[in-house]
């Protein structure tokens, strides 16, 4: 059985998770704003590995989550930029055909992911209040 306290840092924890997942939705919506369709939810590196981190994504998105096979994350980015800059590739698009594959998909929740999207609602509400007390 868990402490008290230990349960107590699994909430912040948690509530530290949902907050930059709440965040990360933002960028969503921009694309959206932008006509810019949002086909897939791809997450590497380190974070990945974390199933929690994952579903907690995927569920405030609403949206699978794909995790990719290499664990390098912005390095391997990188370098795939760096095949397409010395032709190795046509495009971005075409290198990640050709080498980006899904190690893990991550669904969301359906009754999780509601309870997300109506948080979501109240931290659209609440953040901007807080930038004003806390500057």
């Amino acid at each position: 059985m868990s402490t008290p306290a230990a349960r107590i840092r699994a909430n912040i924890v948690r509530a530290i998770l949902e907050g930059v997942a709440f965040s990360l939705k933002d960028t969503l919506t921009i694309f959206k704003e932008l006509g810019i369709p949002v086909r897939a939810i791809r997450v590497g590196g380190g974070g990945a590995r974390s199933p929690l981190w994952r579903q907690i994504q995927a569920d405030v998105y609403g949206q699978a989550v794909e995790t990719v096979q290499a664990e390098e994350g912005a390095a391997y980015g990188a370098a795939l930029l760096a095949g397409v800059g010395a032709g190795v590739w046509p495009s971005v698009d075409t290198a990640c055909d050709k080498v980006v594959h899904m190690a893990k998909r991550t669904a969301p929740d359906r009754d999780a992911s509601r309870v997300m999207q109506e948080t979501y609602i109240k931290y659209l509400r609440l953040y901007p209040a807080l930038r004003s007390i806390f500057p």
